[in-house]
């Protein structure tokens, strides 16, 4: 599904260089869920990114389900990730002049993937039937990340990757918002990469892999 293979990052001028990835490696099959745990400014984000197509290494390969995303360009990598890729930020990232239904549908629509009968089961697992016709600023938090996850899975994506999705919530609702994310991955046959700083996040997936000094442990 995924395979990171040499890949290396730095940013700064060419005088200064910051290496922040140093030949990162590593592989994530069909339906198998993975945590990216290190300290901040360790590079989490950045290898999330690039797993994305949102930014490109400096060098090495991102193969996703067989293609490898830095040999394409800007248009096609957004192409690419708007049908087989979902993405998950803490900041939830919701249009805030479309409704709830709107945001959920919004994805699936850009891909050309909307099914309605999917999108209806996506909203009763997530508890979000009562919040449809509502905008994102009338929700609370855990709702609004909730209408994240319902929107990025939509579209049926193969790989979903994930930056600290419970970061900004409650423990309970973390909880739930984990439980639901997980039980929607495993139904789908997708798979699950998950930056996290949180032990519990981690557990709960079936790989963890550490990056440090650039390069994973």
């Amino acid at each position: 599904m995924l395979k990171i293979t040499s890949v290396k990052k730095s940013y700064g001028d060419s005088d200064a260089r910051v290496p922040v990835l140093r030949g990162v490696s590593f592989d994530l099959a069909k339906s198998q869920t993975l945590a990216l745990t290190g300290e901040s400014g360790s590079g989490k984000s950045t290898l999330l990114h690039i797993a994305s197509g949102l930014e490109a290494p400096d060098s090495g390969s991102v193969d996703v389900l067989g293609r490898d995303l830095t040999r394409m360009d800007d248009s096609a990598r957004a192409a690419f990730r708007r049908t087989e890729i979902a993405l998950v930020f803490q900041q939830f990232n919701l249009i805030p002049s479309l409704t709830v239904a709107a945001n959920i549908s919004f994805q699936a629509a850009l891909s050309g993937r909307v099914d309605q009968a999917h999108i209806d089961t996506l909203v009763q697992a997530l508890g979000l039937s009562e919040q449809m016709a509502k905008y994102p600023e009338a929700l609370s938090g855990g709702q609004q990340q909730r209408v994240a996850i319902a929107r990025a899975l939509a579209a049926k994506p193969k790989l979903m990757l994930a930056d600290e999705p419970t970061g900004n919530l409650d423990e309970q609702t973390a909880d739930a918002v984990l439980d639901q994310m997980l039980d929607l991955v495993a139904q789908s046959d997708a798979a699950l990469m998950v930056v996290t700083h949180s032990p519990k996040v981690a557990a709960r997936m079936d790989r963890t892999l550490h990056l440090a000094g650039g390069h994973i442990l």
